[in-house]
């Protein structure tokens, strides 16, 4: 009951808020992209680091501490490569504390680093992002090309219907993206978008939510799309999953859940965990006049890492007010597997 909650619409500021929210006990900055090389090999990624309170700080404030390492903050990233082309999916993980500067952020100069993970911001409205393991590596040069969009209720987006069941929710949509992707011993220079999710909460899940369907999409005709269900132990959704339509003028436009249909036209079952994911799916948006069809770009894309979730790049395709559209985007789908991860 310590912390801090989301309970207040328009109470979104920058820079301020591009930095960590220490009162609120949970918190992630959020990376994912698609990429393809000069003749046209693709890749996706992801790449986010979570911040979680240990304690409300109130309870820690003015309170002496002799060790350097002790910390409130504990930091976790998750790193994911789709080498699309050859069907490899690698995935990783890391875990650190605030003290002593090996995870941390701030908002500005805009920085998110767990080690030698990061997002940093070299220049107004760019930012460089490097993350490597020992079979891979991304290094990428990011730039707005859209101002933040704020989701919900001026960045209040309601995930139940209890107060303070709710997050401070924002994205940047469309960031041109330059670098390399490196897999083994091969470095292949790539450029495409990346999406940057930024959410802060204390509690965002009521009782008997199991899981989440997220999607995000970078549209062909420059706008893009984001919604959210989350599922309930009856077989329901949570009437208060919701999303975004942004028009290519940076215009936001909220959906309710009663304001579309996505039907699941396929599966996929983890030789790994026996998990059955969706990886298609038939979209409608009728107040839009849109209506799409996509697909998983490759199936297993499943992190088996402290908590199971698939997460990957997907493609929609179908017309919207009788003009062809497109879109690439992501797709995070948690409780598949067991129970989701902590919110």
């Amino acid at each position: 009951d310590a912390f801090a909650r989301a309970t207040i619409p328009n109470d979104v500021e920058f820079p301020r808020d591009l930095g960590p929210h220490e009162d609120y006990q949970t918190e992630w900055w959020y990376y994912t992209g698609n990429l393809e090389t000069a003749e046209g090999r693709p890749f996706g990624f992801q790449f986010t680091i979570f911040r979680r309170a240990l304690t409300p700080a109130a309870e820690t404030a003015g309170v002496a501490d002799p060790s350097s390492w002790r910390s409130n903050q504990l930091y976790l990233a998750h790193f994911t490569i789709s080498d699309i082309a050859a069907g490899d999916f690698y995935n990783a993980e890391r875990f650190s504390r605030d003290g002593l500067g090996l995870a941390g952020a701030q908002a500005d100069p805009y920085e998110v680093w767990l080690e030698d993970w990061s997002v940093r911001e070299i220049a107004p409205g760019q930012t460089r992002m490097q993350a490597q393991t020992d079979e891979v590596a991304l290094d990428l040069i990011l730039t707005e090309t859209m101002p933040p969009v704020l989701h919900g209720d001026g960045g209040l987006s309601q995930k139940g219907p209890e107060p303070g069941n709710a997050s401070y929710y924002y994205s940047i949509i469309r960031q041109a993206s330059e670098g390399a992707v490196t897999i083994g011993d091969e470095t292949f220079a790539v450029n495409g978008l990346s999406w940057k999710d930024h959410e802060y909460s204390t509690s965002a899940l009521s009782p008997g939510s199991i899981g989440w369907d997220w999607l995000s999409l970078q549209l062909d005709n420059g706008g893009g799309l984001m919604l959210f269900e989350i599922r309930r132990e009856d077989g329901s959704l949570e009437p208060l999953s919701s999303g975004s339509y942004i028009t290519p003028d940076g215009d936001v436009q909220p959906l309710a859940l009663g304001d579309w249909q996505l039907e699941v036209l396929d599966t996929w079952t983890s030789p790994t965990t026996g998990a059955v994911y969706p990886v298609a799916w038939q979209l409608a948006i009728p107040k839009l006049a849109l209506s799409l069809e996509g697909q998983a770009r490759m199936p297993n894309q499943e992190l088996n890492v402290s908590t199971i979730y698939w997460e990957g790049s997907v493609e929609f395709s179908g017309e919207m007010a009788s003009q062809p559209l497109s879109g690439l985007g992501y797709l995070e789908m948690t409780g598949y597997a067991g129970t989701p991860p902590p919110s």
